[in-house]
């Protein structure tokens, strides 16, 4: 089993946003140098505690700090940017990266941005948008010939070649494209099914059992409209993390520290608002009110000491049937900054060596 992160990034509304993009980029370098294999890097527009709307701008520079994690989008929201335009921002990227990047998409999920953009999310705009728009960047890059496409959504014209030299001709780095991962967080994603059907990689909450099923379920769906068979090593799943010496300290950084806070001052909040604290559950017979971060510390988050992350996260993976590669979430953990890099260098010399043998199908 592989380690990575997963970054919203998310910071508390009061952290001043190039304090915030600066503790990101040396959140990347630690990881970088504890050999982490990957980071995804998110996009929003209208979240405060998610604040960083440009994740490529992020990478640019993390390239340059780093030399071998791989650095992703986590995720570009393709109802959001102009599919001529992304394909070239990302083609470029990639060029950059020399072999150091993967190209996450996803179709959105918050409400704020639906309003702000004029999309339909809740009728299922934003995922027709999806499916048009990844159609339209990987048509792009093919580079075969000029082209019109008339969409739904957008028209694309690939020119011929024009006064002599004007034409079409950046194309990504790695061929045929970087390779392409889809996040999603509704249950059953009609956006993984999306990921099944093109053999993209798959990235996945870690919550309940039946909501991890369901995804799998999404992506073994769409592999089978178009007759492939998805590998349990492309799947990403994303789980908090906090290792400590003993399981006492790490309950106390975790529930006590942003890790807690995240979740009880915006994400519970959003997922309650959403009415989705049934994937949070092991019984669906509990209220919503018993989902908290002191519930969610008991039996969700991977925290503890070693010993103990390791026993949840051989649970996670049985109860899982298998995936390939751990993502950790990373909150702003500025104000207690050595903990949390005990945690990332517990986690990496201490946990995941144990788990080396676990290599899904």
């Amino acid at each position: 089993m592989k380690y990575g992160l997963f970054m919203m990034p998310s910071h508390p509304p009061e952290r001043e946003l190039f304090q915030a993009h600066n503790w990101d980029l040396d959140c990347l370098s630690l990881a970088d140098d504890l050999g982490f294999s990957e980071a995804w890097i998110g996009e929003h527009f209208t979240s405060p505690w998610e604040p960083i709307p440009s994740p490529d701008l992020m990478i640019a520079q993390a390239l340059q700090r780093t030399k071998n994690i791989v650095l992703a989008t986590g995720v570009h929201l393709l109802p959001y940017h102009h599919p001529a335009e992304l394909a070239h921002r990302v083609a470029y990227l990639d060029h950059l990266a020399q072999g150091r990047f993967m190209f996450g998409i996803g179709s959105g999920g918050l409400p704020s941005d639906y309003e702000l953009f004029d999309v339909d999310g809740n009728g299922g705009q934003h995922r027709e948008m999806t499916r048009e728009s990844i159609e339209i960047i990987l048509k792009i890059w093919e580079n075969q010939g000029p082209f019109q496409y008339k969409g739904k959504f957008w028209n694309v014209n690939l020119p011929d070649t024009m006064y002599g030299s004007l034409k079409y001709f950046l194309t990504p780095y790695q061929k045929p494209h970087p390779p392409i991962g889809v996040a999603s967080v509704s249950m059953g994603s009609e956006t993984l099914k999306i990921a099944g059907e093109h053999g993209f990689m798959p990235m996945s909450l870690g919550l309940n059992d039946e909501y991890i099923a369901s995804h799998w379920d999404s992506v073994e769906e769409g592999a089978a409209r178009t007759g492939r068979t998805p590998s349990r090593k492309d799947w990403r799943i994303v789980r908090d993390v906090f290792v400590a010496p003993s399981d006492d300290e790490a309950y106390d950084a975790a529930v006590n520290g942003m890790l807690g806070r995240v979740w009880r001052d915006y994400l519970l909040p959003l997922f309650e608002a959403f009415d989705l604290l049934k994937v949070f559950k092991h019984d669906p017979e509990l209220p919503d009110s018993a989902v908290t971060p002191e519930y969610m510390a008991e039996h969700l988050w991977l925290i503890g000491s070693p010993d103990t992350v390791e026993a949840k996260l051989r649970d996670l993976y049985g109860a899982s049937g298998g995936f390939g590669t751990l993502l950790v979430l990373i909150y702003d953990y500025m104000e207690d900054q050595a903990r949390w890099e005990r945690s990332m260098n517990l986690l990496a010399k201490e946990v995941m060596p144990r788990l080396a043998e676990m290599v899904p199908e």
